[in-house]
């Protein structure tokens, strides 16, 4: 079956250009920039553009306007090259903007023969194609002719307007599903913390320890509970003795375990058994640029090779018999635990550091060693439940970021019409086909052109 016979009836088998047409920018110089004010004008970039819409709100400005580089309100502009081609915008900004080189601004060849709605659409379809054009050389670049030279199938004017309606109704609830799911991940993040605070405030196994008879939790300071503690590794390289893995930050990715870049030193038999590590010790980062890592709490898990630590972590082992080393955890790095140890970082040259006497202060609500196995044993389950529902929502996700180009490629096959065209076939035929709406394009710009050709004699 050829092209022609499968089109929708009223369609027309054009290209890009056909239809619209894209307008380069202007190479405003850099020294050309000023401060806004009232009466400066933005310059739109590649980076004022989002992927949905086009914003002069961290645009730079210039003082004097350049004549056919406007940027009005609506318009499309696309991103011409660098890391972001491709990317789209509908311009929602001050009047007059202008447009900077690299940016792309997509017009109707006739305002009154196309369909603004229609072009944002149809370009929004096209993205695919595009991408693969820009990112087919070694630097990420797509010219205006490429995009004009692509072909599509064009309907006619009036169903242009019937498939912007039907698109902005289905995508518009595409968005909203979208955004439903999108805030999942940050209630299940609330879920995970309200669960590690009812698990270390003892109403997570409340009912469980009154069916015990058992007392309530007793006080203590972590120091009560150490066994020994220990910096880590200072030197980076060794000359004598036995290759071992000494763990560092980058080791560890949301404190588990990752490997593949691990640094290996020379250890003779005193280091090796001053900087071991065993199961249950705890990991604890001594200094780093983030607050929010200085202070954190590692359970450590063996690997199947002794490993040591450097001088980043302090290593604590704790009493076993009365702390469990994921239930410290528990308590460390959230809620009291973790605003005391943060609240005991002293921080210089832009590295915070804690030490041990600030970590042994800790002090924590300790239940018996085996109600903080209990403890953990539900943490753990709950947590398993919530990595189960972010996968189900993650798929999800997926699916709906795929029903977007999916109902595009159906609105531009003419899916979402059909009906419309069987009830309307006027609407679609003779001097209201595609075809007839492309002649009369063609003829005003011949017009056009005509009409610039006198001035310019004149």
């Amino acid at each position: 079956m050829s092209q022609k016979e499968w089109l929708p009836n009223g369609w027309v088998i054009a290209k890009v250009g056909d239809y619209l047409f894209l307008k380069n920018g202007f190479a405003f110089k850099s020294n050309s920039y000023v401060q806004p004010n009232d009466v400066t004008y933005p310059v739109i970039r590649i980076s004022d553009i989002d992927g949905m819409y086009a914003s002069d709100a961290d645009a730079i400005h210039v003082s004097d306007p350049v004549v056919g580089f406007e940027v009005c309100k609506g318009d499309l502009l696309i991103a011409m090259s660098g890391a972001t081609t491709g990317k789209i915008g509908v311009y929602k900004g001050k009047e007059p903007a202008f447009q900077n080189q690299r940016v792309g601004n997509l017009k109707l060849r006739s305002d009154k023969l196309g369909s603004t709605r229609f072009r944002n659409y149809l370009i929004a379809s096209l993205s695919e194609n595009i991408l693969k054009e820009a990112y087919g050389g070694a630097q990420p670049n797509i010219s205006g002719k490429a995009i004009e030279n692509m072909e599509i199938q064009l309907p006619p004017l009036a169903e242009q307007k019937v498939i912007a309606d039907k698109l902005d109704t289905l995508l518009a609830q595409v968005e909203s599903i979208k955004a439903r799911l999108e805030r999942i991940p940050e209630i299940l993040k609330q879920f995970r913390q309200s669960i590690l605070a009812a698990a270390v405030s003892g109403k997570l196994t409340e009912e469980w320890r009154e069916e015990q008879q058992l007392a309530n939790w007793a006080t203590t300071t972590l120091d009560s509970l150490i066994l020994e503690s220990a910096n880590g590794l200072s030197k980076r390289t060794g000359v004598s003795g036995d290759e071992v893995t000494i763990l560092r930050l980058a080791d560890f990715k949301d404190a588990v375990r990752v490997h593949g870049n691990e640094r290996v030193i020379k250890l003779d038999e005193k280091e090796k058994k001053k900087y071991a590590l065993e199961k249950g010790d705890i990991l604890i980062i001594r200094v780093n640029g983030s607050v929010d890592l200085a202070g954190r709490f590692i359970e450590y898990t063996p690997y199947d090779k002794m490993e040591g630590f450097c001088d980043h972590f302090i290593r604590i082992r704790l009493d076993t018999s009365r702390v469990n080393s994921t239930y410290l955890t528990f308590v460390a790095n959230h809620g009291d635990g973790r605003h005391y140890l943060k609240n005991s970082l002293s921080t210089s040259a832009g590295q915070n550091t804690i030490n041990q006497g600030s970590i042994k202060g800790l002090e924590l609500l300790l239940p018996s060693i085996q109600e903080q196995e209990l403890v953990v044993s539900r943490v753990s389950n709950l947590f398993k439940y919530t990595v189960v529902i972010e996968e189900q929502v993650q798929s999800a996700l997926d699916r709906v970021n795929n029903l977007t180009q999916s109902t595009l490629a159906k609105a531009f096959r003419g899916e979402l019409t059909a009906e419309w065209r069987e009830s309307n076939p006027e609407l679609i035929s003779g001097e209201n086909s595609a075809e007839a709406l492309l002649e009369r394009i063609k003829a005003e710009r011949s017009a056009k052109a005509v009409t610039k050709r006198g001035r310019g004699k004149a």
